[in-house]
């Protein structure tokens, strides 16, 4: 196995440190108004207004005037915002309104909530997390991350010092995991773990063999052993199952997510969606109780597939990953903890034995019509980066925000699957940047080994394949498709 991780190309980007950078105004405030100056390889060059958001460097850069330094380069683009949208096009050039590349001309607290603003690139809808404010012209801004923005335009930023940012707009987005975590850029999270899922090569890992709590991702456990019964011939996809009053009751809950009755049908394929989609926790309940009759006994049978499969940090308490409370008087409130590595384990194998999964964790939407419902993935990577195929999120407050993710890599010999597990950052903001991040390097990690080596005669066929004949068809069929 290669070390990438000693890999540390000293010219490779720290793109979060550009949010570190000092503005020009540093005092406390909810939003913080600032100024830096922008250089552009092309010595294209600017004023460009910044707003640091709740805390002093947590730095977000206005469009506008990056989009007018920018607007005679190979990196121009369009925008066009509203009050709460926005619009950005590569294939047209910005068409400047007055207001761009000057000062503050109010320095007072702007007040602007952080939001999810509807966001297209190209006519695509993609999810990143941007700042919008009237300006005194009455047109809009948008202020956006520079790290969003680089891989968006797929650009090199730096920050040579204080107050500066450069931009080479000839040189390709890339990222130093090492480099950010002697920056102290990790500190944030409980681990990260990111590799080829196809020949379980790790490609960079930290505070990975510690355990924490997982959240949903959980449900990935529960959908294999579903996987699992479907292989064995116990359930078919089509399959009817009827809700029950304990899962009746769990939708009717704060941690419900889809609306269910006692007594209504749904498909065993409905309860996947359900389940990995938009993360019904009733939908992961009734799955258990389908396969094993009930909660408790599902949950032996996690614990029993974790000791099979080598994972040896992992701890189930329930099929969803809520908070689960003991019965003593004073409940202890237990949550399922698996580490990164055992997580990474896990991953390889449901990706390996059942690659099909990736045909639902795939889906930014989806209709489950017994219930006539729609139900969204609440997956952002599926919408910001085309080589995402899922995996799975999950959150609670012990947790934090977490993100397993998966990525279709092709070295023109056989597809790769590469993955990128994130435990415990501290809101989805930041889940969503660490794992974009990350998966732009294992993409970058992956085709730049592919350049250099063929894959060996060991890799080119996974392990652990299925043993049942229908799971064993279903492999080689979709093994065969990815080589034509």
């Amino acid at each position: 196995m290669k070390t990438i991780l000693q890999k540390i190309n000293p010219l490779i980007l720290s793109v979060i440190l550009v949010c570190s950078m000092f503005p020009v105004q540093v005092h406390a405030a909810y939003e913080i108004p600032g100024i830096c100056q922008v250089q552009t390889d092309a010595n294209a060059a600017g004023t460009v207004k910044t707003m640091d958001y709740s805390y002093d460097r947590n730095t977000y850069f206005s469009l506008r005037d990056i989009a007018m330094i920018l607007k005679d380069t190979d990196k121009s683009f369009s925008l066009h915002i509203t009050k709460n949208a926005v619009a950005l096009d590569t294939n047209s050039p910005y068409m400047p309104i007055g207001v761009e590349n000057t000062t503050w001309e109010d320095r007072t607290n702007p007040n602007i909530t952080l939001r999810r603003n509807d966001f297209t690139l190209n006519g695509q809808k993609v999810y990143y997390y941007t700042l919008i404010l009237t300006l005194p012209s009455g047109d809009y801004d948008c202020f956006m991350m520079a790290a969003d923005l680089a891989m968006i335009l797929d650009v090199n930023i730096t920050t040579p010092s204080a107050g500066f940012l450069q931009i080479d707009t000839q040189a390709p987005f890339s990222v130093s995991p090492a480099a950010l975590e002697q920056s102290g850029y990790f500190y944030g999270v409980n681990g990260v773990l990111a590799g080829d899922a196809t020949t379980e090569e790790i490609y960079y890992q930290y505070q990975s063999d510690t355990p924490y709590p997982i959240a949903s991702t959980s449900k990935l456990m529960t959908c294999l052993l579903t996987m699992d019964a479907i292989a064995a011939g116990q359930l078919a996809y089509e399959e009817q199952v009827t809700v029950s009053d304990a899962v009746a009751a769990l939708s009717a809950s704060d941690d419900g997510v889809i609306p269910l009755e006692p007594g209504q049908q749904l498909t065993v394929y409905e309860l996947l969606l359900g389940a990995l989609l938009p993360s019904s926790n009733e939908c992961a309940l009734c799955l258990a109780e389908t396969i094993a009759g009930s909660e408790e006994a599902f949950v032996q049978m996690m614990n029993q597939k974790a000791s099979e499969l080598g994972l040896s940090q992992a701890v189930f308490y329930n099929c969803n990953g809520l908070p689960s409370y003991t019965e003593t008087p004073i409940p202890a409130k237990c949550q399922n903890r698996m580490s990164a590595e055992d997580m990474f384990q896990l991953v390889c194998y449901l990706l390996k034995v059942y690659p099909q999964i990736t045909d639902i964790t795939s889906l930014k939407t989806a209709t489950l019509q017994s219930l006539d419902l729609e139900v969204r993935n609440t997956n952002p990577l599926l919408y910001n980066l085309p080589e995402a195929t899922g995996l799975k999120t999950g959150t609670t407050n012990k947790s934090g925000a977490c993100l397993v993710t998966s990525l279709t890599a092709d070295d023109t010999t056989m597809e790769h699957d590469l993955v990128v597990i994130v435990f415990g950052t501290e809101d989805s903001i930041e889940r969503g940047r660490v794992s974009a991040l990350l998966a732009r390097y294992a993409l970058q990690t992956f085709y730049t080994d592919a350049e250099g080596s063929q894959p060996s005669e060991d890799n080119a066929v996974p392990q652990n394949l299925p043993t049942h004949a229908e799971a064993a068809v279903d492999w080689i069929l979709r093994t065969a498709k990815k080589h034509e």
